[in-house]
């Protein structure tokens, strides 16, 4: 079987596992009354969706880590490492930001009884962050290394030097924030979020990163299966235990290909929803209340403009779509 069929097989193993447990597991955070909670300065429409079950990022990443751990299990042992060419790194990652945000999210639904929610405070959110990004960083130059910085239409590759880590270090922490701040309407983050990994797994796949393409598409078949719950109108959402996972992984995959320079071009809707963000709030700074924005992030400005969910979600996608396509082809190059 070639590598492409494998890492697609895996992709579909990946929703099949997501898709057959995804029902019970939503029956049971019901009945654990694990429900969400909703801005009150958010739009009006959004009321109705309280108490939906949060939490969902466990739906799709508990396949990927059991079929990832499992199909490395004995290069892992073999090589007696914790790093090498098993796929642990963006494993690690992911069960670290994924337990962050569960905590957070856990923490909003025990103050449920307030309308917005009371998490972790966002300068600890952020602190913690910031060390994990820290870790990974230094395991990506000196435990994997990582190629530093890989660029269209150069060969060589770019040495960063002690720059590196830094970098890698703010490539993680606003990846992890950008798919966060994406994660406001059904089915949005999830649909960006597997459309940026199908293409970091065609560029892994490209320079022969296998275990990272299998990885990459795995994730992907399981977003597509947590899609089949949190469609318009959602049954479930993934939470910042799904959001702060996907973004932290996403930049260490980015990181791993050396291509994360594309990583802005491929994730072109979080990082407009970033930056609506600050924008905004730099503006209502300097103009003493006045906003350049109906309301930040981004897809709330196109939806207090008139445009339904579905029609954000969709005309988002088909922009990240041909980001990704665009991103491809400059990898190319």
């Amino acid at each position: 079987m070639s590598e492409t069929s494998m890492a697609l097989s895996l992709g579909a193993i990946a929703f099949l596992l997501t898709v057959i447990w995804g029902g019970p597991f939503i029956r049971v955070m019901r009945q654990l009354s694990v429900g969400q909670t909703i801005r009150i300065e958010g739009p009006q429409r959004h009321h109705i969706k309280l108490g939906t079950p949060t939490m969902g990022g466990l739906l799709f990443l508990m396949p990927v880590l059991l079929i990832t751990g499992v199909l490395n299990l004995v290069t892992i042992v073999s090589e007696l490492t914790v790093l090498g060419n098993s796929i642990l790194l963006p494993l690690l990652t992911m069960v670290l930001f994924a337990g962050l945000g569960a905590y957070d999210d856990w923490l909003n639904v025990r103050h449920r009884q307030e309308t917005s929610g009371r998490g972790l405070r966002a300068r600890t959110k952020f602190l913690i962050q910031v060390v994990i990004a820290l870790t990974v960083a230094l395991i990506l130059r000196y435990g994997l290394n990582a190629p530093s910085m890989i660029l269209p239409n150069v060969p060589e590759v770019i040495d960063l030097g002690i720059f590196y880590v830094p970098i890698a270090m703010f490539v993680i922490v606003a990846s992890t924030n950008a798919v966060n701040l994406t994660d406001g309407l059904d089915g949005l983050a999830g649909l960006i979020s597997a459309t940026a990994f199908a293409a970091f797994g065609v560029i892994a796949g490209l320079q022969g990163q296998i275990f990272l393409l299998r990885f990459c598409f795995t994730i992907v078949g399981a977003l597509f299966a947590f899609l089949w719950y949190n469609a318009h109108p959602a049954e479930l959402f993934m939470g910042d235990t799904g959001a702060l996972a996907l973004g932290a992984t996403l930049g260490v995959v980015a990181l791993m290909t050396g291509q994360w320079a594309l990583l802005p071009m491929v994730a072109i809707i979080p990082v407009s929803e970033t930056l609506s963000v600050i924008l905004q709030g730099f503006y209502f700074r300097f103009t003493k209340g006045r906003r350049l924005f109906r309301m930040a992030p981004l897809h709330h400005h196109f939806e207090l403009g008139g445009w339904s969910e579905t029609q954000i979600v969709q005309r988002f996608w088909l922009v990240s779509l041909l980001a990704s396509m665009i991103g491809i082809a400059l990898a190319l190059i």
